[in-house]
């Protein structure tokens, strides 16, 4: 497989076609992705280069349906990925378990192996991240783009209830994100609790 070219084409792809208002899907919540999988597979022991290279293009494709549609977009990057990715050498099996950690971010998340609960904890580091704050704000000003959401009040609620649903599935993020993320909720919900009933 050819991961260099696949990554140029794909990055190349969003940058071109990715929509202005997507303020937290844009590229660089990709470019965040790809950074944060592979450190969560080092600190996993996974050293095997193609399971890398497998994990390194998931993350790359992952919202890549993003570009034609906003619900549904993990089926959608997925028929992209089958798609486009036997042009550099990927195999039908290789796909395959791309896409299957692919679909694994869908909401609510539901990994079955090791590289599927990075793929999802990677997705989400930002929950139990310094830098929560900012990048909900983007979150919240795409959502309100696409009318998905009306004011702040109904988004912290919404952020509450995605919080408290919302786990860590490998050892490495449990220990570097969740006290953070429980911190970030704990806030919120403080925020919540101020408003009218």
């Amino acid at each position: 497989m050819n991961l260099p070219q696949a990554e140029a084409f794909i990055l190349a792809r969003l940058e071109r076609e990715l929509a202005p208002t997507l303020y937290y899907h844009g590229i660089h919540h990709t470019r965040d992705v790809v950074e944060v999988a592979l450190q969560l597979a080092g600190a996993e022991n996974i050293t095997d280069a193609e399971t890398l290279a497998l994990l390194r293009t998931a993350a790359l494709y992952h919202d890549c349906g993003f570009v034609t549609t906003y619900q549904g977009h993990e089926a959608e990057g997925c028929r992209y990925a089958r798609e486009t990715l036997p042009e550099f050498g990927y195999t039908t099996g290789q796909i395959e378990q791309i896409c299957a950690m692919i679909m694994a971010t869908q909401i609510p998340q539901s990994p079955q192996n090791l590289l599927e609960q990075i793929l999802c904890d990677a997705d989400l580091d930002y929950l139990g991240r310094p830098d929560f704050d900012p990048i909900a704000h983007t979150l919240f000003k795409e959502l309100k783009a696409r009318n998905l959401i009306s004011d702040e009040p109904t988004w912290n609620r919404t952020q509450v209830n995605f919080l408290e649903n919302h786990q860590y599935w490998t050892p490495t993020a449990n220990a570097l994100r969740r006290a953070a993320k429980q911190r970030q909720l704990d806030h919120l919900k403080e925020i919540v609790s101020h408003y009218p009933a």
